[in-house]
């Protein structure tokens, strides 16, 4: 099931039971009855609460949003937790030191993306799995036999702080213990109004930030808003919905698991060989890559005259070749943007192509290379200060 989050899916609503999926622990500050909620991971959030989106969108270039967001921690731990990730991972979990994440895929046994989310370890034989959008818990559990691993979920929901301004707010927030010191991809535990949680240097957008992460019932939620909120307030922070994000997470090449990326597809497809280690012995799905083309399927495409949408076919003269898994209108590039997903490999960036909208009209675009924004990442490093 796509999670997909383009303008004519704002307001494509239906009534579910509140009760179906889980509510923000949030929601008593940030509800709003403009407010249309998605759901992700069996979690409620946020994709549109009929703010002025390119407002926010430079608010998150230029200072910093905070978004209630719905991915979701999985505790994986016991005296196997090592080996039992390294079955179930594609990447090598063992040489991890604590407080570093790894983004890392789950694949299917025929080689298919399965999951895909970032590990930490907190502790010896302690991790947590931030997945993306699926049933991973049961998955988890159904490959656990003849481990000595105890699979659970901590309720933990997620908080990211996004933007330049992120910084100086989490180090407000921490009473100075957040610095530079914590180096992208890095984690630990800090005292956030009196509150001890868990903070990763990571995020959605491509744009410096971190993520707070609660731990179930031990976490008094609301205070804990109050005080983020305290904390940016005085660097320009507000509370967006996720559009924003999906905007943002696009521009820097992130892809969407269920919505770019899939079980039809293998990593090497969806270009993130760089994640897959083939040397590092068995786990689950490294007999099917083995044989696989490493070439990659997905790219980006950009067109001046017309915003890409999901569904849209890409054409060669009359060929359809490709389609698109999702798109927006990119206020940095000033031209709409999106993932174009080939039907086979080839040599397609720097071509021309026609994308054919789902309404049949037809506009020029070009095929470029992901991330369309900022490809040494040194934005999201903090390494490039400069603001738009």
């Amino acid at each position: 099931m796509s999670n997909l989050q383009e303008a004519s899916d704002l307001n494509n609503t239906v009534h579910v039971s509140a009760r179906r999926f889980e509510e923000s622990p949030f929601i008593e500050r940030t509800d709003s009855p403009d407010m249309v909620r998605g759901v992700y991971a069996d979690r409620y959030f946020p994709i549109y609460m009929g703010e002025d989106v390119d407002r926010k969108y430079w608010t998150l270039r230029r200072q910093a949003l905070i978004f209630d967001v719905p991915e979701k921690p999985l505790e994986i731990s016991g005296p196997d937790a090592v080996a039992f990730l390294e079955k179930v991972f594609a990447r090598k979990i063992a040489p991890m030191q604590e407080g570093r994440g790894y983004y890392a895929i789950a694949c299917t046994p025929q080689g298919g993306v399965f999951m895909d989310g970032v590990i930490f370890k907190l502790a010896e034989n302690r991790y947590w799995y931030v997945q993306a959008d699926g049933a991973f818990q049961t998955w988890l559990i159904a490959h656990s036999g003849g481990f000595d691993v105890t699979i659970s979920d901590p309720q933990s929901r997620v908080l990211q702080i996004q933007g330049p301004a992120s910084l100086a707010i989490m180090q407000a927030a921490s009473n100075g213990a957040i610095t530079e010191q914590l180096r992208y991809f890095r984690s630990g535990y800090f005292d956030l109004g009196g509150q001890t949680l868990y903070v990763s240097r990571t995020g959605f957008t491509g744009e410096l930030g971190f993520e707070i992460y609660c731990d179930g019932a031990t976490t008094d939620h609301l205070p804990l808003w109050d005080h983020l909120i305290a904390a940016g307030q005085p660097h320009g922070m507000e509370f967006s919905s996720t559009r924003a994000m999906t905007i943002r997470r696009i521009e820097a090449g992130i892809l969407g698991n269920l919505t770019d990326i899939d079980m039809t597809m293998t990593p090497f497809e969806a270009g993130l060989a760089p994640f897959i280690d083939l040397h590092k012995g068995d786990f689950v799905g490294r007999d099917a890559l083995l044989n696989k083309d490493q070439r990659s399927l997905l790219m980006g495409l950009t067109c001046q005259t017309e915003t890409p949408t999901s569904g849209s076919t890409i054409l060669d003269g009359t060929d359809a070749v490709g389609f698109i898994t999702a798109g927006v209108p990119s206020p940095t590039l000033g031209c709409g943007i999106g993932y174009a997903r080939f039907y086979a490999p080839g040599d397609w960036s720097g071509r021309t192509l026609t994308l054919q909208l789902p309404d049949g009209s037809t506009h020029e675009a070009a095929i470029v290379n992901i991330p369309f924004v900022d490809p040494e990442k040194n934005i999201v490093r903090g390494i490039d200060r400069t603001i738009p």
